[in-house]
């Protein structure tokens, strides 16, 4: 998923939005939905999305491990999500050559 947001520790990362990129991974009994055909049975996938887009279009942090902790947090709340890996990335034109910084993590419920 790829959405803009003001992050990062400089003036100059948060006064133009930029490009963040973040994937996720989700663990969940998936044995349910398989026999049910039925989404309540299920991640619903477009809850996740508005986790991350929450997270990214909100209000400004300096960490991509902030980030990346927020998305988890989010994600965890959500039915039958047992545990997620979220990766963030982003690109600012600050950082180059280097192609991209980008933090990955794995959390779990409690």
């Amino acid at each position: 998923m790829v959405f803009q947001g003001r992050h990062g520790v400089r003036d100059a990362e948060r006064a133009a939005a930029q490009e963040f990129k973040v994937d996720i991974e989700v663990e969940a009994d998936l044995a349910p939905a398989g026999r049910s055909d039925r989404l309540a049975d299920t991640v619903d996938y477009t809850k996740v999305r508005d986790a991350v887009r929450e997270v990214i279009d909100g209000p400004p942090q300096q960490l991509l491990e902030t980030l990346a902790g927020m998305v988890a947090e989010r994600v965890l709340k959500l039915p039958h999500v047992q545990a997620v890996s979220v990766r963030v990335a982003k690109r600012p034109a600050s950082m180059q050559p280097i192609d991209a910084a980008a933090v990955h993590i794995k959390r779990t419920r409690a």
